[in-house]
């Protein structure tokens, strides 16, 4: 995931979107989805269909999400032969990996971590309708060709259940100017499994966006001692799938 260049092309989807707002790309993915921010205070999503999660998958995540802590508010949605749209109210903040987070790791690190406890703590278990457990990630990914090793087709024994985020990487975390985490996008795949099936991604991220360091720093502003074990498996699982 990246920032994209400014003269990247709009799709025409998007332009009929914005209307008359003006638009700055904001973020661009591996699968060739795009965001925009408009000048209206609004956020553009925009990208081929996905076979893992859909926008549908989201919005309903995000309405649930948002009875307990803060996410975009979904303005539109939709889907054509093979492309798919969301458009969110922009909320306060700016992604972690923005230029001046890094350049400065340490706050950003930081906050990623204690904005995912935060996550964890606020999204109950028991109302949540959603799982992304072990058994669940690796029957989607049989749907879609991929065949899990069988060293990972046991998991290690559950150390505390919650409600993940489901690709928390670094980027997916809001600070605000101060370098306090606000806010989370990018839900699409949220739901009940073990809490280190997101550090261990979560903390794997800080390399590809801030350098070697930086992943002990990120758990430990989670609030908790590394998992070796868990954190292995759930990176290797991540990876395989």
């Amino acid at each position: 995931m990246t920032i994209p260049a400014p003269g990247i092309r709009v799709p025409a989807r998007v332009r009929e979107l914005a209307g008359d707002a003006r638009l700055t790309p904001v973020w661009a993915n591996e699968a060739g989805g795009l965001t925009f921010r408009t000048d209206d205070g609004r956020y553009v999503k925009h990208g081929p269909r996905s076979p893992e999660t859909s926008i549908a998958d989201e919005v309903a995540r995000l309405a649930w999400a948002g009875r307990f802590t803060p996410v975009p508010r979904v303005i539109d949605s939709g889907r054509d032969a093979t492309d798919e749209w969301l458009v969110t109210a922009a909320i306060e903040g700016e992604s972690a990996v923005a230029p001046r987070w890094i350049a400065d790791a340490a706050t950003a690190v930081r906050a990623v971590g204690e904005g995912l406890r935060a996550l964890h703590e606020a999204l109950p278990v028991d109302d949540c309708p959603f799982d992304w457990s072990v058994p669940t990630r690796i029957a989607n990914a049989a749907t879609r060709g991929i065949r899990v090793p069988a060293s990972l087709q046991d998991a290690p024994p559950v150390d505390v259940a919650v409600v993940c985020h489901g690709d928390a990487c670094c980027p997916n975390t809001l600070l605000d100017a101060a370098g306090a985490w606000t806010a989370h996008v990018d839900l699409g795949a949220l739901g009940v499994a073990d809490r280190w099936a997101d550090i261990a991604v979560a903390s794997m991220s800080t390399e590809w966006n801030y350098g070697p360091g930086w992943e002990d720093a990120l758990i430990a502003a989670y609030g908790v001692d590394p998992d070796r074990e868990r954190i292995a498996y759930y990176r290797a699982l991540w990876n395989a799938t």
